[in-house]
């Protein structure tokens, strides 16, 4: 590791750990315990840290040694891998794991959807598939027929995207408010973000505002990617809510605590770079704002210490997206058939993000020479510049570039998918309209549809109906030779084990006799990347 004038720029040691000079492989399997829970321990079989110590010197700043603050700016990788250890956590009662929102969990399930969500002991229980990733496969009753667990993968791009997009709407609105202010007559603007339309909106002389003409957005123009029906818009308050409606955790957090203050609301920024503005968004009020506080009456405070919620909202939003599988020829007509029966006038292939907050992208492709299992090898890019501040390990600070979403399919819009659609409330009536789900991923996250109910691609899209019944009525038509291409494209969007999935932070051996040696088939090896070698394994 070279170092400049006593301390570590970082330059040199990254550069290598990307072409091939690796840090000792550290991988992770799905709903783990740590080294200081059970005996006896394999590499890999249990997290490096105890809840303690990966809770450290608390959130602190950029200054204070072993705060998440501090490994978020100086040692991101190792933030984003702590976040991954506590995704696969299995937390335990002695920890504050339980209750399901009260002992009895007994009440009003239409107003508390809360009561139907599992009671599990680890994000994985829900996010887990394929083995080690934040994947799909968990299922909960907060609604009457069900509600599937969708996989994160991406998630970080999602928040961008429509972050920007209520950026752009907004900034449309407000040129349309002072038109119509300054002018004297009312002015009416289209919505248009990315190439995408959500309707128009019409301003009023006197600052008022029609929203009858937006369209798959709230009257408040915020897109809020996250739940089916598209009902958050932060991965910080997102992580929050999952910690208490599906594992009984409660995080005392003081971002959203700040952001909803009844008597003085204040503009706040998470540590991944998200602003929760509460002069222009509506956002949940966490279930406790004082770490003394015992919410849930369990006996436990402080049950989500702030820095756990710091480390696993910066992996969430660095979280590896999709890759690709193996593209035929066969897949490539898919596509092309894919945009000729109009699937993509809602599922949009590509979008781009404006400001990109990550530090690093991994790019995960079929390869049959490099990959091992599964055939497919990740590359990995950092996305930071290096920021030398006189301290003992630089500042790694996200560029911020401009960056191509591809592969995402997705709109950020809600429409009305017909009746086969629509979702059952515990108070009987129905809703009817769901975001557009992205396709990336969709390959390997059956069954489908947001409640589970579609056995497979073919079903799921001879389900929609409403808004998407031309493009399904041209689906059926289609010869089944031509429908098998479209279903082949299709497959080629995966998700995929990152313990397992050789990359250039840990190439494998190819060809290996040994392939349940985690150095032999590779892994996307974020250890490859710590910078501070003092905060040991993870």
């Amino acid at each position: 590791m070279k170092r400049q004038h006593g301390r570590n720029t970082g330059a040199t040691y990254l550069w290598f750990a990307i072409i091939g000079l690796m840090a000792p492989v550290m991988v992770a399997r799905a709903e783990l315990t740590d080294v200081t829970q059970t005996t006896p321990n394999v590499p890999g079989g249990t997290i490096g840290k105890s809840l303690e110590q990966q809770i450290g010197a608390g959130r602190g700043d950029e200054f204070t040694s072993g705060s998440s603050l501090y490994l978020i700016k100086r040692d991101p990788a190792r933030s984003i891998r702590r976040g991954r250890q506590l995704f696969q956590r299995k937390f335990t009662m002695a920890q504050g794991f339980g209750p399901r929102m009260s002992n009895n969990s007994a009440g009003d399930i239409h107003n508390n959807p809360a009561l139907g969500a599992g009671l599990v002991d680890s994000c994985a229980g829900c996010h887990g598939r394929p083995r080690g990733a934040a994947g799909a496969g968990g299922d909960v009753a907060t609604r009457p027929d069900s509600r599937d667990a969708p996989h994160l993968f991406g998630l970080g791009l999602a928040e961008m995207l429509a972050d920007e997009i209520t950026r752009d709407l907004r900034a449309i609105r407000s040129q349309a408010l002072a038109l119509a202010i300054n002018g004297g007559s009312a002015v009416t603007r289209p919505l248009v973000s990315k190439g995408i339309r959500y309707g128009a909106i019409r301003a009023l002389p006197d600052g008022s505002l029609d929203t009858s003409f937006v369209e798959g957005v709230d009257p408040d123009l915020r897109v809020r990617p996250f739940f089916a029906h598209g009902g958050e818009f932060s991965i910080h308050a997102f992580d929050v809510g999952a910690f208490k409606d599906e594992m009984g955790l409660e995080a005392p957090d003081p971002d959203l605590c700040r952001a909803t203050d009844p008597d003085n609301p204040i503009k706040t920024t998470t540590p991944a770079g998200l602003v929760l503005d509460p002069a222009l968004d509506r956002i949940k009020h966490p279930p406790i704002c004082s770490a003394a506080d015992d919410g849930d009456g369990d006996g436990v405070v402080n049950e989500i210490d702030t820095a756990l919620l710091d480390h696993l909202e910066f992996y969430l939003l660095n979280y590896f997206k999709p890759g690709t599988g193996r593209m035929t020829e066969r897949a490539e007509s898919g596509l092309g058939l894919l945009q000729e029966i109009g699937c993509t006038g809602c599922h949009v292939q590509n979008l781009r993000i404006d400001s990109d907050r990550r530090v690093a992208d991994v790019e995960t492709r079929f390869d049959p020479a490099k990959g091992i299992f599964n055939r497919l090898f990740a590359t990995a890019e950092t996305l930071f510049n290096i920021v030398d501040d006189g301290q003992a390990f630089p500042q790694l600070i996200p560029k911020r570039n401009s960056f191509l979403v591809k592969n995402i399919f997705a709109d950020f819009k809600r429409h009305d998918l017909g009746p086969a659609f629509h979702e059952r409330q515990y108070d009987g009536s129905l809703v009817t309209k769901f975001m557009t789900e992205p396709l990336w991923g969709v390959g390997t996250t059956a069954p489908y549809g947001h409640d589970g109910r579609s056995i497979n691609l073919e079903e799921v899209i001879l389900r929609h109906g409403g808004e998407a019944q031309q493009s399904k009525q041209r689906f059926a038509s289609l010869s089944d030779n031509d429908q098998r291409k479209i279903l082949e494209f299709l497959a080629t969007l995966i998700l995929f084990p990152p313990d397992d999935t050789a990359s250039n932070l840990n190439p494998g051996n190819p060809g290996t006799n040994d392939p349940q040696n985690p150095a032999q088939h590779g892994s996307i090896n974020l250890g490859a990347l710590f910078q501070i070698p003092a905060e040991g394994p993870e």
